[in-house]
């Protein structure tokens, strides 16, 4: 066959991972896991790895599945250092769309609709008796994974389930760069329930065609100031 002398205009479909089995967890150690992806996909600042000494007291008590993805991460980031490492995270998160940690961002993009969608997660944290009171967008997964774990509510399970193409995007892009935040992900796809082939399909039509990209304003949510509680001290200070 003849060498294309133009860059491709087609190009095939990409595949998916591999579908993972769920791992059943107690309810602590689905807490523990939620908590340890929320801490760990923050933004890698001085503070971030000065935690990282205390972490794996709380990693050891999880089954291998989870346990080994999460003590690997950790090497790799101290492997790295805290510049290599703080900058291989803005590369990642903050430049590349289908690397995004803001779970509504996969179905709606940068659309009207994403006004909509967040005001959703506000009124999920209020549902179960909580405040979202931080300075990021109240979809942002690590804010999404502390509530999971902090909360009693089945709301953030729901919240969660009802995102599943968006992590599953997520952790197919990070698979594909190798990056070492798709061992973090993975724990969260471990901890969450099996996703269904229909689901699959709509996470690779997003995996091929990316989230929508119709710019809007958002700036009618104001400055959301950390996620905290109305009741409760937090598990970051205990971790």
């Amino acid at each position: 066959m003849m060498p294309s002398l133009l860059n491709a205009r087609v190009t095939p479909r990409r595949a998916l991972p591999a579908a993972l089995e769920p791992v059943v967890l107690t309810r602590a150690q689905r807490v523990s896991t939620h908590m340890l992806a929320s801490l760990l996909l923050d933004y890698p600042d001085a503070e971030w790895f000065a935690r990282l000494d205390r972490l794996p007291a709380h990693i050891v008590a999880l089954p291998g599945t989870v346990r080994d993805p999460l003590e690997r991460f950790i090497a790799a980031a101290r492997a790295a250092g805290p510049d290599a490492f703080a900058r291989a995270y803005v590369e990642t998160f903050d430049l590349k769309r289908k690397c995004s940690l803001y779970l509504s961002y996969y179905a709606t993009g940068d659309t009207r609709k994403r006004g909509t969608a967040l005001v959703t997660f506000l009124e999920a944290y209020r549902a179960a008796g909580w405040e979202f009171e931080a300075a990021d967008l109240p979809d942002y997964l690590p804010a999404v994974l502390e509530f999971s774990a902090r909360s009693e509510s089945e709301v953030a399970e729901a919240l969660l389930s009802a995102h599943v193409e968006g992590i599953e995007v997520l952790r197919a892009a990070l698979e594909d760069m190798d990056s070492p935040w798709a061992d973090v992900v993975r724990t969260v796809t471990l901890s969450l329930p099996a996703i269904s082939p229909a689901t699959r399909e709509r996470v690779l039509d997003l995996v091929t065609e990316g989230p929508p990209v119709e710019t809007v304003g958002l700036s009618f949510l104001g400055n959301l100031a950390p996620f905290s509680p109305t009741t409760a001290a937090t598990m970051k200070d205990q971790s």
